[in-house]
């Protein structure tokens, strides 16, 4: 017995090879491939994760891996300690995290690049955990759809209940791990700026304020019947203002950053030239764009190298994660409208009504469901016209923005597996009894 177990021990990485290699064989052996659901449900995940890059890589995540790479390059962190860090009055660290989340109008998966940044930098974990919730969830865009089209009451509702969310979630997790986040604090203490940390305040913020502005106007999303004016004079002049944005960045960094002036005009010529030749396909003057600014980048020693180093760091960290997810997403729950390997009537029969159990499935199956930015509202639209009653629907519209398969993974990978199941965990429990509150009232 004793030489089996020390034959175990000794070779104990091959077991665990051996382990994944059987456990891979028979998952593929007896994969029910033909039948219609399960083949429906590859193709529902292909499809997802089609969708997801062609609308969203290009345009949403490389402009927020330049952004959280000039978070981790150009942020002075003794500002990011003074006022997110460790040691930062909790209250006023988790109100400035969550107000900064909030001006960005992106999805679960576009905050992550931004979270591990200022979380790199030093953040608090209770203001970064602030910050990753806050910035698709208290959507300012969102939330006036949701008052618009699912009623005042649920709009108003969702607008407390995540501002109150991002709140309690960041100071309930700078609690639980106050302890561990006073040994980071004095891990990092003794931090000397650099002379590339010294520049302006005001260049650094109009180098962000231009990023910001890149992402957003990228994204605008399509005016409706019901938008007002302003929405729509945006949405039709949005590549106009994001190349004045572009060209805004560009001369930032020739004028006040002293970069080589050849690749950033250069880049400009192209782009205007493909934005020229090709009108109805914006996305590759946008794509010129961003390879321009990745060439200039490389060819700027010192503070732009470390940029482009700093933003493939998190491409690689989080990409991969991030499409792997959202085709399971995909498999497990299909598209909006689309079946995948869970039946939707399963979906639709558990959440009608205001009970725990309806509240508590709206809200676990809305944390694992992959939400692009205000797509949320016309799903939980047609939700509601099947039964949802209105607990799970404010349930659903509080979890499911937040969080979703593909950043689990992703939260994992930058927090380790606990810190992300006690987030997961505080945001479906919080989104389950906000609903039954609000289901109570509103039934």
């Amino acid at each position: 017995m004793n030489s089996l177990r020390e034959v175990i021990q000794n070779h104990s990485s091959e077991f665990k090879w051996l382990s994944a290699i059987i456990s891979l064989f028979l998952l593929v052996f007896f994969m029910p491939v033909g039948t219609a659901r399960f083949d429906n449900a590859i193709l529902e995940g292909l499809a997802l994760l089609h969708g997801y890059a062609r609308e969203h890589v290009i345009l949403c995540l490389v402009p927020a891996f330049f952004i959280a790479g000039a978070i981790a390059v150009f942020i002075n962190q003794n500002a990011v300690m003074k006022y997110l860090g460790p040691t930062a009055n909790k209250m006023i660290a988790s109100g400035v995290a969550a107000v900064s989340g909030s001006v960005l109008a992106v999805c679960s998966c576009t905050v992550l690049p931004l979270f591990g940044g200022i979380y790199r930098r030093g953040a608090g974990l209770g203001p970064a955990v602030a910050f990753l919730y806050s910035g698709p969830a208290i959507n300012v865009l969102a939330i006036v759809l949701t008052a618009k089209i699912l009623g005042v009451e649920l709009g108003v509702a969702r607008a407390v209940g995540a501002v109150g969310f991002a709140l309690v979630i960041g100071l309930i997790m700078h609690w639980l791990y106050r302890r561990e986040e006073q040994a980071r604090a004095g891990s990092q203490t003794g931090f000397i700026l650099t002379s590339d940390q010294d520049r302006p305040l005001g260049d650094t913020a109009a180098l962000f304020a231009l990023q910001v502005a890149v992402l957003v106007f990228a994204n605008w999303a399509a005016a409706s019947a019901e938008d007002s004016l302003i929405w729509r004079i945006i949405f039709n002049w949005k590549w106009p203002l994001t190349a004045l944005a572009s060209l805004g960045l560009a001369g930032l960094l020739i004028w006040r950053w002293q970069w080589r002036w050849p690749p950033l005009t250069i880049t400009a010529a192209v782009v205007a030239l493909l934005a020229t030749l090709f009108p109805q396909r914006p996305e590759l003057a946008f794509t010129a764009g961003l390879i321009g600014l990745t060439i200039a980048a490389s060819l700027q020693p010192g503070d732009g190298e470390e940029w482009l180093s700093q933003t493939w760091s998190f491409a690689k960290l989080i990409l991969p994660l991030l499409l792997g997810g959202v085709l399971l997403a995909g498999f497990l729950l299909g598209r909006p409208g689309h079946e995948g390997i869970i039946p939707s009537e399963w979906i639709s029969a558990a959440v009608g009504g205001n009970s725990w159990r309806a509240n508590f499935l709206s809200a676990l199956v809305g944390a694992f469901m992959y939400f692009a930015t205000l797509t949320e509202v016309p799903i939980v639209q047609g939700l509601i016209g099947s039964g949802m009653g209105q607990g799970p629907a404010l349930a659903l519209l509080l979890a499911g923005p937040a969080l979703s398969l593909p950043s689990m993974l992703v939260i994992r990978h930058i927090l380790g597996t606990a810190k992300t199941l006690v987030y997961c965990t505080l945001v479906v429990i919080m989104a389950t009894i906000s609903g039954v509150l609000f289901g109570a009232f509103y039934p």
